[in-house]
């Protein structure tokens, strides 16, 4: 097992940038399951999870010059994650193979991007269907109204502090706190119909 990296996701993604290409194996593998997990669950297709992920760690090597160091990543990271999926529900197609093939900071060893996302690790299984409930609240989420679905997983799955989802999806945190509250009797309503109407409370699946 490879030694563990002590160093930040700001400090690998300098350091990725001024040419330490493990750095940037070492922040995709840091957040593979973490951004797998959230796509999975947004866009309610593995498949389409895996695609989405390669374009945002791809958007993550295009735009490295341009993050500022003093900001948080895992903010900035989701912000592209997300705006990813949204893109993806609009095309409703596969983005172009080529892309991955962007050489990588102007190297002469014919290593492409892609290369960078062939981790040797096997993709981690979501446990999202594990348990009937488990199923039952993927099933409730997936059918919610976009914006909506992806504040719960925000706040919810991700556990994001509200700074953290006003930071992800460009909003105020009076619109994050709104949108949230809203979103949540949503997924009330819609659980208690999916549940059969009894009295299981919504708390519980979606409990911090």
């Amino acid at each position: 097992m490879p030694p563990v990296d002590d160093r930040t996701d700001e400090e690998l993604l300098v350091a990725y940038r001024e040419g330490d290409r493990d750095a940037f194996v070492k922040l995709l593998e840091r957040y593979r399951a973490e951004v797998l997990n959230f796509l999975t669950r947004f866009l309610g297709n593995r498949a389409a999870a895996e695609d989405v992920f390669q374009d945002t760690f791809l958007q993550i090597h295009l735009s490295a010059d341009t993050f500022d160091a003093d900001r948080t990543f895992k903010p900035w990271l989701f912000t592209i994650a997300a705006n990813k999926a949204r893109d993806f529900h609009r095309r409703r197609k596969r983005r172009a193979a080529a892309s991955l093939s962007a050489p990588i900071g102007g190297n002469d060893d014919g290593a492409e991007f892609v290369d960078l996302l062939a981790g040797d690790d096997e993709t981690p299984d979501v446990p999202i269907e594990q348990e009937e409930q488990a199923a039952l609240v993927k099933r409730v989420v997936d059918e919610l109204p976009g914006h909506y679905r992806e504040i719960l997983l925000l706040s919810y799955f991700q556990r994001m502090s509200y700074q953290q989802i006003s930071e992800t999806l460009e909003v105020p945190l009076g619109t994050v706190k709104s949108r949230l509250h809203s979103a949540v009797a949503s997924f009330e309503r819609s659980w208690r119909i999916a549940a059969g109407g009894g009295g299981t409370s919504p708390s519980d699946p979606l409990e911090r």
